[in-house]
């Protein structure tokens, strides 16, 4: 018997550990049934306990085609209301967007059928049996469905009930079941992403787990009093606190009520990159509060220059510098945050998915902390030990400003906003994130610009 694809791994976790963690984490979902090949069942129930999944209320045994197991899964919600919000979703679709959850939800508060599709950046063609065009769509109407699909469960149990009375039967999904059998009824189309991809073909295997890689992740952003509320009494560590990024989170933690110790190599002759220096900065902070909360290395070399060009002095401080101390700073920290189940934030460069010309041990080294990062989130997931990093569009800093020279202020970001978007993360539950900061969200832009220009061009 072959394995389910679900349960392949991508970034080192089976794919259905994936895409269950997105529902556990969805406020707006309270519970998860789980359909499961039948000869997979324990292994499902397996990831389910390992990785506490609270929602998962039971893992069932699915049927011999979809629409099968979709009626098996509404079999057993029938003492739910029927306005209770349902949402269906595809196991192998592990890049599913918070967002899509949410608008989902939403969208049934007036609908009773909502779809997830993206436009189609193809032409389409219908073709005969004998493979000659018969017709071209305009591609202005056409959409590539998603998943989830969404329904107040009344709707979709009344539309299954009709069409297992046609002999005829057939459908892909579950919208065309309320389509085809509950004809009057509006299904609504959420915008999907293009990455809520399905993993389907060997090569889909490779492009997710890369994806996963480059994923990046939104922050909720918490009010002022969730600032003192949560900093209060707190202490953080601040690993190149004495200007630029560093300092500007000191500054927002310790406006909130946190303790705050702050170590570079001008101000307190800390260097990072030396173990020792780490060791002995940490200790002093625990000593003085008995607890560490959060610590934040924001400290980071940026030569310019050739590699062939560069001499060993500078390949090795680099080096050190950007990658080594970070590693040093995880390992030292760990004791200290395992006590308070507290958070490790790295910095990492948006020159760390194609390295740069010229920054080249740069890049690579902001590469290395991504996979570090992520590797660590895994690591310390059962010590409560929560690890993220943040990737700061090009940001107005004296590191900066020292390899590029002067630039217009408006063509880069704040050090403010990347610093109250680093508290956010700190107060989240994320782990193993990277969370971008930009100064214009493209996705919103990019929506922003279609809603004006109409419905776009064929």
């Amino acid at each position: 018997m072959s394995t389910p694809k679900q349960l392949l791994k991508i970034a080192g976790k089976p794919i259905l550990e994936h895409t269950l963690a997105l529902f556990e984490e969805a406020p707006d979902v309270d519970e998860i049934v789980l359909m499961m090949n039948p000869g997979f069942v324990k292994d499902a129930e397996e990831i389910v306990r390992k990785a506490g999944f609270t929602k998962v209320s039971r893992v069932l045994p699915g049927g011999t085609s979809r629409n099968a197991t979709t009626q098996l899964a509404l079999d057993v919600l029938t003492d739910y209301d029927p306005t209770t919000k349902v949402l269906f979703h595809d196991a192998v679709r592990p890049l599913l967007s918070q967002r899509i959850i949410a608008d989902c939800v939403k969208a049934l508060d007036d609908y009773s059928a909502v779809d997830v599709a993206i436009p189609s950046s193809d032409t389409i063609i219908e073709v005969d049996d004998n493979d000659i065009i018969t017709d071209v769509p305009r591609r202005s109407r056409l959409r590539r469905g998603q998943t989830p699909q969404g329904f107040r469960l009344g709707t979709i149990k009344d539309a299954y009930a009709k069409a297992w009375e046609d002999p005829a039967f057939e459908a892909t999904d579950d919208c065309t079941v309320v389509l085809r059998y509950l004809p009057g009824t509006p299904i609504f189309v959420v915008p999907g992403d293009e990455h809520n991809m399905k993993v389907t073909q060997p090569v889909d295997i490779f492009i997710a787990d890369k994806l996963f890689q480059l994923a990046s992740s939104t922050t909720p952003e918490f009010g002022e009093e969730d600032y003192r509320q949560r900093l209060t009494g707190s202490t953080m560590v601040v690993f190149g606190g004495s200007y630029g990024i560093g300092a500007g989170v000191a500054d927002l933690a310790e406006q909130y009520g946190a303790r705050v110790f702050r170590y570079s190599r001008s101000a307190t002759r800390t260097h990072v990159e030396n173990p020792a220096d780490v060791a002995a900065a940490l200790a002093q902070a625990y000593s003085a509060t008995g607890r560490i909360d959060y610590v934040v290395n924001t400290a980071g070399v940026l030569r310019i220059g050739r590699l062939d060009q560069t001499d060993e002095a500078t390949i090795e401080e680099a080096l050190r510098v950007n990658y080594l101390a970070p590693v040093h700073i995880a390992k030292a920290s760990f004791p200290y945050l395992s006590r308070t189940r507290g958070q490790l934030l790295l910095y990492t460069s948006s020159s760390y998915t194609r390295g740069r010309a010229d920054y080249s041990l740069y890049s690579s080294a902001k590469a290395a902390t991504v996979n570090l990062t992520q590797a660590l989130a895994d690591e310390w997931a059962a010590d409560g030990v929560r690890i993220n990093c943040i990737n700061p569009e090009r940001t107005q800093t004296p590191m900066r400003t020292q390899a590029f020279g002067e630039e217009p202020a408006h063509t880069l970001l704040s050090a403010e906003k990347v610093a109250r978007t680093s508290l956010d993360v700190l107060l989240s539950d994320l782990t193993g994130h990277v969370i971008d900061v930009r100064r214009e969200d493209p996705v919103a832009a990019s929506r922003q610009e279609a809603e004006s220009t109409g419905k776009g061009s064929e």
